[in-house]
């Protein structure tokens, strides 16, 4: 693959990421023929009480300078793969002081703004779904990322996995579709268009997990390009090396028959679309 990157990866500076260093992982992305990668380490400045106490961790931050000098080293040691410096940035609105404190006082090559916790849990544990039609619970989810995108501004790059909240919950509705959500989608499709943001296909998110697939829906990303957003970012969200680049030749070939002829990554924070070859 040519002008391939996978924009978002965990290593053993995310508290998940302890399967695999940054340089397992850029040996796996060199071997996938990626191009480059971007190592995007989880900062959630606050985690829900309960998770925290499961963890034994508080809050999820890492080490950010020590991460950035770990690749730089493996940049040297591999300078045919471009490897770049990112974080995964989780929003919640109350803790807005910290999150922007964060990111004032570092520098990055790539932001990624997620949402991983809502209303003090993590739908991976799914209390977040209890009491809530399927509707509620994604419509809820979508609104709460619109509100803090929106509020971030020019402080993220990339839009993390919109539909994150579909991995864990247990409704027949597998998938966010353009259908059901079109009104707060367009809102969020809308800004990422008009601010030049990228949005996320997360690769992780389309696989089998307890017996339920979510499909990546076509109109949205229709709806995206006729709002004139043309920044489409590729992320794996690998948190094992083997995963690096995971199913990214079949995505390029869906987003190519839709028409999207380029993919993004981004370097100080300046995008660089280019053309996919595979």
């Amino acid at each position: 693959m040519k002008n391939v990157y996978d924009n978002h990866n965990h290593c053993q500076f995310s508290f998940d990421g302890k399967n695999t260093t940054v340089e397992e992982s850029a040996r796996a992305a060199a071997a996938a023929g990626l191009s480059g990668m971007c190592f995007t380490d989880h900062c959630d400045v606050h985690t829900p009480p309960m998770k925290a106490a499961f963890e034994n961790m508080v809050p999820e931050t890492f080490d950010i300078p020590a991460q950035q000098a770990e690749i730089d080293r493996v940049n040297a040691l591999m300078p045919d793969l471009s490897i770049f410096k990112g974080i995964e940035i989780g929003v919640q609105k109350p803790y807005r002081d910290q999150i922007r404190n964060v990111l004032d006082n570092n520098s990055f090559d790539e932001i990624i703004a997620s949402c991983h916790y809502l209303e003090e849990t993590d739908p991976f544990w799914g209390s977040y779904y209890e009491n809530k039609t399927w509707k509620q619970a994604y419509g809820h989810y979508l609104e709460t990322l619109c509100e803090e995108l929106v509020w971030l501004g020019n402080d993220f790059d990339i839009m993390g996995h919109y539909d994150y909240i579909v991995r864990y919950a247990s409704y027949p509705e597998t998938s966010i579709l353009y259908k059901d959500f079109g009104d707060i989608l367009d809102k969020i499709l809308g800004l990422l268009a008009k601010e030049g943001k990228a949005l996320e296909i997360n690769t992780k998110t389309y696989q089998e997990y307890k017996g339920r697939t979510p499909v990546l829906d076509p109109a949205i990303l229709k709806r995206f390009r006729e709002l004139g957003g043309e920044f489409i970012s590729l992320g794996s969200d690998s948190h094992k090396a083997d995963h690096t680049g995971f199913n990214f030749r079949d995505t390029i070939s869906f987003l190519q028959s839709l028409g999207f002829r380029y993919l993004v990554h981004f370097e100080n924070r300046k995008a660089i679309p280019l053309k996919a070859e595979i």
